[in-house]
Parts: structure tokens; C-alpha cells; sequence
């Protein structure tokens, strides 16, 4: 039996505003997927999610493509992605997180996933971490390269600067964003050593009703809507990305359109094991005001996250706020175009 492999709680990245100039980074794009660290020591293969979860039950085509692999010792990091219908789809990934083991079989038969490798921790007996990114990614393309699995997966890099910053600008909604990390520096686990530029996009979204802050009557988060193809008004998502400072200057914007109908299609669910009956409630506004609210991502016609107000939009219609603008999960086509 190969002796246990050291694990690793998976290096993390803070968020900036722009790449950073200068040499000594390499560049790679930002993966919309689950980050995963692969671990094999002869027969034994284990995949474990950024929280330290095990994923090789969800994802049993990924346990075996690991296993199939030449190199029998060695810790890979990178991310899982599904592709589906010319998408990257991160829905498919979170339906993969069912306790039903046929249907995750099922699953991982109808839409298989791929492993992104970008990081080489171990290799044979060859304990990586510690090393330079230049040493790890050379191992990292020994490993990948020459093997005939087509669902392992080598990320592109580029010391280039104005490249990355390239990948960005043409790649529409292709990235969620692009990734530094300094070429002369160790893998630091659990630490946040990298940078990314996340993808930031803007789209006009209904101010269709608002929710107060717990234990409070200040305005805690403003829900948001935009037309469906029915000509309803879905919820979207919400922001409460909102300054103490603001609340009362907000309060007195929504004053006005209180007394409306909300949404008129998909509304805001209500209890859930998070919530408590004050938080679960909502107030329905008349669906006339307009903000241009910043998002990253968008699964199932909803915003992935929290939004937060751009600017006020007086001079937008409603109607002109459709699902249209809303730019969805990852193109592999546009990837192509842009790699």
C-alpha cells in the first residue's frame, strides 16, 4: 500500500481592481466551476472540495479518469466544469450534490465532467508544494501532457500582461475573471497569495420590493426583477450592498411605490432553514424604479451572488429591463476564440 499523501487546504485569491504590471506573474484564467484538490497514492484516489469536503461520490467518472491516469502518486489542484449545450454550466455541477447515488450516477453518465488541472502539489515521491510555480508547472505538464484523457485538462498561462488583460476584453462572458500568481513563490495553502480581476458586469434591473434588516426597520436589501419572455417580471436576486449612511436617503426613494404588486412571475421564496419569519417576510413595490446593479455570475436566470447598486436609472423603462442583458454561464466556443 503507497503510504497517505500530505493534504492541502487550496491556496486562495484576493480580490483587485486591475492585474498587476511588472515581471515575475503568470496569468491564467478564472474557471466557473468547483475547485477541487485530486489526490491518488496507488489505488487510492479522493477528491476534496475547498472546504474540505469530499466530492468522489458526486463525481465518480472524475475518481476514475484520476485512476486511469499513468502517474500513480500525486496531488493535482484545479477545478471541475461541465459542459453542456455549448455552455459551461455551473447548475450542472449543483445538481451533481444529490444524496441519491443513482441519480448521481445517472448524472455522471448524461453530463459528464472535466478536470481543469492548474497546480502540481505532488508528484511520485516529490513533494512539490514548497517549490517555486516554475518547478510545480513544469510537473504539472509532464504529468497532463501525453496522457489520452480527454476529460484532464491543461489551463493556458501567459506571463504577458497585456494578454490576460486581452482574455478579459474579448472573451465576453466566457471568463469569471483571470488569476496572478508570482512565479518565484511556494503553493501557500489556505492562505490568499493570488490575485483576480473578476469578470464585473452591469445589467438595469426592477426595484420590485424590499426586505428590512434583522432586528431592525432600516431597509436591509432591495429585491430585483427583470421581464421574462412571458412579459412577467421574474426575481432575479438582490442587493444589500447598502451603506448605513444610505439606508434612510433609500427608504425615502422607495417611499412612493409602496403599494405595488411585486413581482408578477417567479417571486421571492420564503422560509428556508436560514431564514427566521422576519427575515422570510417582503414588502412589494410598484415595479417602476430602475437601478443598474453589478453582477458576476448568472445560474438559472438569477443572479450567483449578491449585486450592488452602480447608479439609479431614472431614465429607463421598466419594460427596456428583460433577461436579455444578463450574460450566462460559460461559452467553450468563445474559450476557443480567445485561447
Amino acid at each position: 500500500m503507497s503510504p497517505p499523501l500530505p493534504h492541502f487546504a487550496p491556496m486562495e485569491a484576493k480580490l483587485v481592481s486591475a492585474l498587476p504590471e511588472g515581471l515575475g506573474w503568470q496569468f491564467e484564467p478564472k474557471w466557473d466551476g468547483f475547485r477541487c484538490l485530486a489526490y491518488r497514492a496507488g489505488g487510492d484516489v479522493a477528491l476534496m472540495s475547498k472546504s474540505g469536503k469530499p466530492l468522489g461520490r458526486y463525481f465518480p467518472e472524475i475518481v476514475e479518469l484520476i485512476r486511469s491516469l499513468s502517474a500513480k502518486r500525486f496531488v493535482l489542484d484545479g477545478e471541475l466544469i461541465i459542459p453542456i449545450n455549448d455552455i459551461l454550466s455551473f447548475e450542472a455541477l449543483q445538481m451533481r450534490l444529490h444524496p441519491a447515488e443513482s441519480r448521481v450516477t445517472k448524472l455522471s453518465r448524461e453530463t459528464p465532467a472535466l478536470f481543469m488541472a492548474f497546480d502540481c502539489l505532488h508528484h511520485r515521491d516529490e513533494a512539490l508544494s514548497g517549490e517555486a510555480l516554475t518547478i510545480r508547472r513544469k510537473a504539472l505538464e509532464a504529468l497532463v501532457t501525453g496522457e489520452r484523457a480527454s476529460a484532464l485538462l491543461l489551463t493556458p498561462k501567459t506571463i504577458d500582461v497585456d494578454e490576460a488583460d486581452a482574455w478579459l476584453e474579448r472573451s465576453g462572458g466566457a471568463l469569471d475573471g483571470v488569476i496572478a500568481k508570482r512565479l518565484n513563490e511556494p503553493y501557500r495553502a489556505g492562505e490568499r497569495a493570488m490575485l483576480k480581476v473578476k469578470q464585473i458586469r452591469t445589467a438595469d434591473c426592477i426595484v420590485a420590493g424590499f426586505r428590512l434588516a434583522s432586528g431592525s426597520d432600516a431597509i436591509g436589501s432591495l429585491l430585483l426583477g427583470l421581464y421574462n419572455d412571458q412579459g412577467l417580471i421574474d426575481h432575479v436576486g438582490f442587493t444589500s450592498a447598502i451603506k448605513a449612511d444610505e439606508r434612510n436617503a433609500i427608504a425615502a426613494k422607495l417611499k412612493p411605490f409602496l403599494g405595488g404588486t411585486g413581482f408578477t412571475g417567479k417571486a421571492p421564496g420564503g422560509l428556508s432553514r436560514w431564514s427566521t419569519d422576519r427575515s422570510a417576510q417582503w414588502t412589494p413595490l410598484i415595479p417602476e424604479l430602475v437601478a443598474e446593479v453589478r453582477y458576476d455570475q448568472v445560474t438559472a436566470h438569477r443572479f450567483r451572488h449578491g449585486t450592488s447598486i452602480a447608479r439609479w436609472r431614472p431614465d429607463k423603462a421598466p419594460r427596456q429591463c428583460t433577461m436579455e442583458q444578463l450574460q450566462h454561464e460559460l461559452r467553450p466556443a468563445e474559450l476557443a476564440t480567445t485561447f
